[in-house]
């Protein structure tokens, strides 16, 4: 379980890549002996196990195996050495609840359709798989490549976001470009009352 709140941003730095597997090395600067085998760590939004752990005279690593399922939900088909990635570590008991409940298992991949740059701001437009355009309610929350984000506006197929300056400096979101695919969690509140409508009505 994550809150959407970025702790840190990562590197690619390996992928070796087989039909249904991909195994890759991320840098990251949480130590090396804080990161524990077999924990989970939330990399653009996907909850990924940890494999391995290491540590270099420059950053500490971590390895993680993204399966077939993963890579056919994810952007992480296309993840490559020097791609950067949003970082979460889970939750732990008596952590602040600072964004909202995420869970990690990302939806879909939807797609930036614009930006605007404004008094250091960021405004951005999302296209989103009509399948799940229901879900997404203005003031509602949203996890976008892992990041805990309020949405601002909803109109049939896509949505807008605002992004401050702090969450530009501490993310991947300041690289980000019209056309670039990113990772989709949808509100799990919005999925249970939407599953409760339905067998309401």
């Amino acid at each position: 379980m994550f809150t959407g709140i970025v702790s840190g941003i990562g590197v690619v730095e390996r992928v070796e890549a087989g039909a249904n597997l991909r195994h890759l090395r991320i840098a990251c600067a949480y130590p090396a002996e804080t990161i524990q085998l077999g924990a989970s760590i939330a990399c653009n939004g996907a909850c990924l196990t940890v494999v391995a752990r290491g540590a270099t005279a420059q950053r500490s690593w971590f390895e993680v195996d993204a399966a077939a399922e993963t890579l056919a939900r994810t952007t992480a088909h296309d993840w490559k050495t020097g791609t950067k990635l949003n970082l979460e570590r889970a939750l732990k008991v008596g952590d602040e609840l600072g964004g909202h409940i995420v869970t990690g298992h990302v939806d879909a991949v939807a797609k930036v359709a614009a930006i605007a740059d404004f008094d250091g701001m960021r405004r951005v437009e999302v296209t989103v798989p009509q399948d799940l355009a229901r879900f997404i309610a203005e003031k509602g929350s949203v996890a976008l490549d892992g990041t805990s984000l309020t949405v601002n506006s909803a109109d049939a197929d896509f949505f807008s976001v605002l992004l401050i300056p702090h969450t530009l400096k501490t993310t991947t979101w300041g690289e980000r470009h019209a056309g670039d695919e990113i990772n989709l969690e949808i509100d799990l509140m919005a999925r249970y009352a939407a599953r409760l409508a339905g067998n309401m009505s």
